[in-house]
């Protein structure tokens, strides 16, 4: 089983050619690989494996995957029920 992640890309950067940028994981900022979503835009949502963005998603799918993926105890730390 492989774990994509949402994140926003925040930068874009050339590397000897090939298209990378920075995405943010909620604070944590990595570069990863922008040549399977050359049309990635900064701000776009961004699912991400294994340092590779595979496709675009639109913001509040990006959420839902973040607040499924933190499970119940980020849903007790923001005073919502369970």
């Amino acid at each position: 089983m492989c774990l994509a992640l949402p994140g926003r890309l925040v930068e874009h950067v050339q590397h000897e050619g090939l298209p990378l940028g920075v995405v943010d994981f909620g604070g944590v900022r990595k570069q990863i690989c922008l040549e399977l979503v050359p049309e990635a835009r900064l701000g776009d949502w961004l699912l991400v494996h294994a340092g590779f963005a595979l496709r675009a998603v639109d913001e509040a799918a990006a959420r839902d995957a973040l607040a499924a993926l933190r499970g119940p105890a980020a849903a007790t730390e923001t005073g919502s029920e369970p």
